[in-house]
């Protein structure tokens, strides 16, 4: 089993009984025809890295695209939920277009000996989306005094049994990319709608 790996950072131990290839740019994709499955852990909108991703099909193509759909991106790609630590799970969550590109996921995991859940074709899918909101929801309580934020992330472990508190979830997560997500299902749903210390922080601004 062949998985190319694009990215430009260190890249998770994502599966085990697979032969990995690591590539840093889109266009050496193209030197590594024939493999089992493609991930794009950088993923972004553009024009010429769609098209050379969609030269790859039909085999299996996945993307780290948490803010665009695959109806948006409007290709028969797999989306991962690739933010920070969620690589790392013993669950993978992924959305698909169709019933097809189900399929196919589930035989390259099968391969794997991977475990993976489908989530919805919904910007966050369904993990990012709740810790988005219980990050934002922290950092709602902090702007107001209620608590700070060690005490916040205590209670969250003790009360919930997290493995880790809003604020340090925010850290290992990168509140820029909470922020993104919160932009984008706050547009409509207000529910969703970044605290502003959140997006003071988010945006690297010292609070």
């Amino acid at each position: 089993m062949k998985v190319i790996l694009l990215t430009e950072n260190v890249p998770p131990v994502l599966f085990a009984a697979a032969e990995c290839v690591v590539v840093r740019t889109v266009e050496e994709l193209e030197q590594h025809r024939g493999a089992d499955l493609y991930v794009d852990l950088d993923f972004t909108m553009q024009e010429a890295r769609l098209s050379v991703l969609s030269r790859l099909l039909p085999s299996p193509v996945m993307v780290n695209a948490m803010l665009n759909t695959i109806g948006e991106i409007g290709r028969p790609f797999m989306r991962i939920n690739g933010w920070p630590g969620m690589l790392e799970r013993t669950v993978h969550e992924l959305a698909v277009s169709d019933a097809r590109v189900g399929a196919q996921v589930a035989e390259v995991y099968k391969k794997l000996g991977h475990v993976f859940r489908l989530a919805p074709d919904i910007p966050g899918m369904i993990t990012a989306r709740m810790l988005a909101v219980l990050i934002n929801e922290a950092w709602y309580t902090w702007q107001e005094g209620v608590s700070s934020k060690e005490e916040i992330d205590t209670a969250m472990k003790l009360g919930t049994n997290y493995p880790m508190g809003p604020f340090e979830w925010g850290a290992r997560i990168g509140l820029h990319r909470v922020v993104e997500l919160l932009d984008v299902l706050g547009e409509t749903d207000s529910r969703y709608i970044p605290a502003k210390s959140l997006k003071k922080a988010g945006s690297g601004i010292k609070i």
